[in-house]
This record gives structure tokens, sequence and C-alpha cells, in this order.
């Protein structure tokens, strides 16, 4: 079997046998619903009135070790809907997704359960054959989450756990955690002064502070740069638009329940806040006819947008509810469309290396031929779309995963994720080819043959977005950002107060600089080890201490964040070396 396979038929299994102990500790508990996930598996309980902490974790993990150490196997059994009504008559969650599951097409479907020990659940599977074949596995934490991920629905207790094939992969794992706490974005911005969030303004919406802002600020004036030099024309749209637009682009039909709430006017027009950039670089192409000459056509937009990403999903500014993509949209014709989906990667490609990510994995989203309701446009279009993006992979000799079901509703998709400094693996560039817009949107323009014609389009981001973006680098660099994108690039430091005046005088000569370098001066009444030591755990990269020896020679001396002494040098000489880094964007 194929390892990635076997691993989440493991994962499964054993949430299945975590729902088992659970069952036999908490006889009165009412199951929700248990997949497998990255590194392990989850499973969503509702207790009633009875409340369960994190501390009863090992409890329920000895139970789970006794239900494997008694080697039972996994049950599959086909019953009809009234036989699996009967079975679950206790069961609410799932009598609710046996009526989803009847009211699908056939009301006569017959639904699958699997028995391991004492408990059964409602599973399409599949599963491991006996318990014996789960050999690591490990409870993590608990959190709420809402019946089928909606605020409308009970909060129901989710139990999360890791699961691997054998217990050295476990522990490795576990190991690299602990390493990945040491990196974690909240943690480093308390102690980095990077972001804030607040309840005045709202769950999910990210207060920037100076410095990381800085961070940001340089990420988009290069971003800008690089679009410029390949073609790219930049664009502005507003942050809502009237409900018409999102109906006619099938966000209302297809996304909704990640779109804020409805706002009315004093005329009752409706408006929402937008989820997404592209209808509105649909409407700047529809404002005018069209001919192939001006095609292709590559709009760019840092545009900020809102999605109503709920308690369990949200996670610091790495998943907030409003955030900005460095967005594009390509508008081409079915002849341009391979050579400019090729470009974008390209491009991906080196942006991405610029940061570092050279490790980078591919993924091919494509849709769900068993759920095309979930889907805009026709099952021909989405196979033409899906094997372009196929074939362009391919041709490239990269090893990638599809994932069926993983495509937005409008065209299927190539995603990038890349690995960080710890090896956790985060989604950045996404590069959609979209076949349905244009037709919904009514684009066209005129062919060499004085016909109109309807375009492709091309959704590309190549960050991702800013905030989720801006949230890895912290957690990659641990915070210790390279020069280019460093908040204080230098600390100028003098040895005592007499030599104040002497650092002012280096710290201005750096400041206005052709790069004016982001230099501080710290003239706090300090020793100099405490003064060198704030700047280490500021991860400011450079300190340059001043005293009598230097002020008489007209020099600094330099040290690194790392601890590095590099002596005395002259001040230009230390100019010319970090402007050099600056340039080359040197990772260190």
């Amino acid at each position: 079997m194929d390892k990635t396979l076997n691993l989440q038929t493991i994962r499964h299994s054993t949430a299945h046998v975590l729902a088992g102990a659970v069952q036999k500790l908490y006889p009165d508990v009412k199951f929700g619903i248990g997949p497998a996930i990255e590194n392990g598996f989850y499973y969503d309980f509702d207790f009633g009135d009875q409340k369960i902490s994190e501390e009863d974790l090992p409890k329920i993990e000895a139970e789970m070790e006794k239900i494997i150490a008694e080697n039972l196997p996994f049950i599959r059994k086909e019953i009809s809907v009234g036989e699996a009504r009967e079975v679950f008559a206790d069961q609410p969650y799932k009598l609710e997704l046996l009526e989803d599951k009847a009211q699908i097409g056939n009301r006569s479907l017959h639904p699958f359960t699997y028995k391991v020990g004492g408990f059964t659940d409602l599973c399409k599977g599949p599963h491991v054959k006996n318990t014996s074949e789960i050999k690591a596995f490990k409870l993590t934490r608990l959190a709420g989450a809402y019946w089928k991920g909606s605020e409308k629905n009970p909060m129901l207790t989710r139990i999360y756990g890791l699961a691997f094939e054998t217990q050295k992969e476990l522990d490795e794992y576990l190991k690299l955690q602990e390493e990945a706490k040491k990196h974690d974005h909240r943690k480093l911005s308390k102690e980095l002064d990077f972001f804030s969030q607040n309840e005045m303004v709202g769950p999910g919406l990210i207060l920037w502070h100076p410095k990381l802002s800085v961070v940001r600020e340089e990420i988009e004036l290069w971003w800008r740069k690089e679009h410029r030099k390949r073609g790219y024309q930049y664009v502005y749209t507003p942050h809502i638009g009237k409900e018409v637009l999102w109906q006619t682009s099938g966000h209302t039909d297809f996304y909704k329940d990640l779109m804020y709430p409805p706002l009315k006017d004093e005329r009752d027009d409706v408006y929402y806040v937008k989820p997404m950039n592209c209808p509105f670089h649909v409407l700047i192409y529809k404002s005018r006819p069209r001919s192939y000459k001006e095609l292709p056509l590559r709009w760019g937009e840092l545009g900020t947008v809102y999605r109503y990403e709920l308690e369990g999903v949200r996670h610091g500014i790495l998943r907030p509810r409003g955030f900005t993509q460095d967005d594009a949209h390509i508008i081409c014709t079915k002849e341009q469309i391979v050579p400019e989906l090729e470009g974008v990667l390209d491009f991906a490609l080196e942006m991405n290396t610029v940061f570092g990510f050279d490790n980078l994995h591919y993924e091919l989203s494509l849709r769900d031929p068993e759920t095309p309701e979930k889907y805009i446009g026709d099952t021909e279009g989405w196979e033409m779309a899906q094997k372009v993006l196929k074939d362009i992979l391919d041709s490239r000799g990269v090893e990638y995963n599809a994932g069926i079901g993983e495509a937005k509703f409008y065209g299927p998709a190539i995603d990038l994720k890349v690995e960080d400094a710890v090896g956790r693996l985060w989604q950045g560039t996404t590069i959609q080819f979209d076949f349905n817009l244009p037709e919904k949107f009514e684009m066209t323009y005129v062919g060499e043959d004085g016909k109109d014609h309807t375009p492709y389009m091309i959704h590309r981001t190549l960050l991702g977005s800013m905030e989720r973006f801006v949230g890895c680098l912290i957690e990659h660099y641990a915070g210790a950002f390279p020069v280019w994108l460093a908040p204080v690039q230098v600390v100028v430091i003098p040895i005592s107060e007499r030599h104040n005046e002497y650092a002012r005088s280096v710290v201005e000569k750096l400041r206005t600089t052709n790069y004016e370098l982001r230099t501080n001066l710290d003239d706090r009444d300090e020793t100099m080890q405490a003064k060198i030591r704030d700047a280490q755990l500021q991860k400011v990269p450079y300190m340059l201490i001043v005293g009598d020896k230097e002020e008489k020679a007209g020099t600094v001396s330099e040290r690194g964040r790392s601890g590095k002494d590099y002596g005395q040098v002259e001040i230009d000489e230390f100019i010319t070396n970090i402007k050099k880094e600056i340039e080359e964007k040197t990772i260190n």
C-alpha cells in the first residue's frame, strides 16, 4: 500500500479506537466525526453536562492501549438506512449524518458501519484489519469545535492525537514539535513587539505594530518592483461590493459560509465585504471592449479580503479573518494559457527562493467528481483545465500530490507548500486555472478573425497572504530576519556617556546612506554588555560598539547577533558590506 494512504488508514483507525475508549469511560457520550488529518487524527464528542480536561487524556490513552492490545478486528458491514437508524438511535449526530447521506440522490443508499470491540461507527472506511497494526500514537490536546463548522450548531469537544507507523517516527515528530515551540510566531510576537489583536477590533483582525510593518513594507516594495519587471500592472479595488456581484461570481452559492454577513445601505441595497478580489478585476476588464492584441493582461493587487474563519480554525497571524493577498489575475487567449501558467510557476519558484524556501512541495488541487454540486462549470471544462495543469507538472518531472476535492469552486490549481527551518509545511503559492468566471461574467475579446471570443483567466497568489507569509517567516527565522527585512538593521552602542556624541554621528551617517539603514542608538544608562544582550534578544543583525579607541580612529567595533566579534572596521567598509547583503538579499 502507498505509504501516505497507509498512514491515513492507520490514523483514521486510531480515531475509532479513541472513540471506543471514550465510550468505555463515558458511556453517555454522543459521537460526532473522527477523520484522519495531517500527522494524526481527531474525534468530536458531546459530553453533555460532563466536563473533561487535558488532564484526562492519559486516562483515555491508557484505555486505548488496552483496546489495541486485545488485537481486535475492524469489522465492516453494509446495512440499510432503516437498520442504521436503529443502530444509532441514541446518537443524534450520527442520525443527522445518516439523513444527509440519504438525501443525496437515492434514498435507498446503503451506509457502512465499522465495529471494533464494543464500538460501532457510521463510516465508509478504510481501516486497518486489526488494532495490532496501530503501533504509535499520542493524544495531544482538546479544542472546541462547532458541529459541522457552523456557529449555529452545538459546540463539541474535539480530542486531537498523533499517529505514526513507528514509535521512532512519533518520537522524532514530538522532538520537532518541541523545537517548533521556540519558533511560535505568537510567542515571538510578544517578545519582539510584532503584532496584536484586540476584542474591541474583533477576533482574527490583526494590528500590525511598527516593527513588523517594516518587514511587510520591504516585501511589498520588492514585490511591486519584481512584478513590474514581468509586465504586471497594478490596480486598486474596493473592500465591498453589491450582492449581484457575488451572485454572478458564484460566491453567494458556493462560498457564503466564509463570507461576512451582508450590509444594507439607506436604499436597501445589499453589500458584502469582499472574500476575494477576482470579480473586481473582471469588471475592470469589462469596462471597455478588448482586443486580442492587448492580451495577455496581467493585473496585480495587494488586496485586503475578509473571510469569516471560525474560532477553531483561526491561528494568530497565520489564519486571521482579514488579510492581504498578493493577488494577480492574468486574462489571456487559449493559445497563451500554457506559457502564462509556466511563467507564473517560474516566478513563484524564484520568489520563494529569495526568502530561503528552496524545498517546495507541489500539490495539484482537483475537483471531486463525486460532488459536482460543489463546483461551477461542466465536466468537460474541468477535465481540460486539470489536464493542462497536470501536464505542466509532469513535463517538469516534479513529484506532486493530487488532492481530490481540494480545488476552489471555479477551477483547479497548482499549490506550492514551503518547508520551513523545522520541517513544517506552509501553504504559499496558488495558481488557479479558471475557465468559468469569464463565461459567467460574459467576458470577451475581439479575435484576429474579428469575432468575439471568451478568454481564459489565471488567479494566482505567489506568497499567499501577507499575514500568513510574514507569520511563516517569523517562525522560519525564529524572528531573526535577514538584514534586508530586519526591522532594525543596526544598533550603535556607546561604551559610556562620553562616547554618545560620536555614536550619534555614526547613526547619522548610517541613516543618510543611499540605503538609509534602519539604525537605532542605544544610549541608555546601562552597561555595554547589557546593551549587547538586549540587541541580540531583539534579533538585531549588527551591533556597532564605539569607545575611545573607535572614536580616535573614526571606526566602529562590529558584532553580529550570533555573538561573533568582527573586530574594528572602517564605517564606510561596514556600509559597503551591509549594502551588499541587502542588495543580494543574503540569508544569514
